[in-house]
């Protein structure tokens, strides 16, 4: 699958979910491709988790996302799946204004309310479009990756200074750069490649043209 030159939506339910699902394939491409980052909950109904917003925005500038093409909305954590006509009304706007070639969302092992929520009204938004499935560490079950990215090293490493960027989040276990660096490594072994990220398949729409 060609993903250079595509435009890339990816969507995720809070500050941090994309960077640590997809950090490492969004340094990559995004010099070569048109990347959309959103996020649908903005996590601020919670006190303790003022400086969200800034660290995100700097960690999507570490990862080269400019900050005209990330979205951060204030849907109400924890509560998507009671949104989710709201949710998918916004995807169907996304996908009739930015009409995306791939849709990174969360995978379908995730327990976690709204990220299922995201998954299941993308499947349902994107209809006819590529969706594939990325891993947060915490929140999911018997995550396999089925498909793989090749990545560089200095992905990585940007991956891992982007997630430098949540003070908030810094004694959370699965911002460990050790456990970042391994994850990629593990998925870069499964590729036969230094470094890979994983994603799962929900869903890939090919076309094929016979040339002149």
């Amino acid at each position: 699958m060609q993903i250079y030159g595509k435009k890339l939506c990816f969507i995720g339910a809070h500050p941090d979910d994309i960077e640590l699902g997809c950090g490492a394939l969004i340094n990559n491409v995004r010099k070569y491709s048109d990347v959309l980052c959103i996020t649908l909950s903005d996590n601020q109904q919670n006190p303790l988790l003022q400086n969200l917003v800034q660290e995100h925005y700097n960690s999507m500038a570490i990862l080269g996302v400019t900050r005209e093409k990330v979205r951060l909305e204030s849907f109400t954590t924890r509560r998507f799946p009671e949104a989710r006509q709201e949710i998918l009304e916004y995807m169907l706007a996304v996908r009739k204004d930015f009409q995306p070639d791939i849709v990174f969302v969360h995978t379908k092992s995730d327990i976690h309310q709204d990220h299922g929520t995201i998954t299941e009204e993308a499947l349902r938004a994107f209809r006819g479009t590529t969706v594939l499935g990325f891993d947060v560490l915490r929140s999911t079950h018997g995550f396999f990756p089925s498909f793989l990215v090749e990545v560089k090293q200095e992905d990585v490493n940007a991956k891992i200074n982007a997630l430098s960027e949540y003070k908030t989040y810094r004694d959370k276990y699965y911002f460990n750069s050790e456990i970042t660096r391994a994850t990629c490594i593990r998925h870069g072994a499964l590729a036969e490649r230094p470094y890979a990220e994983g994603f799962d398949i929900i869903r890939v729409v090919c076309s094929y043209h016979e040339e002149c």
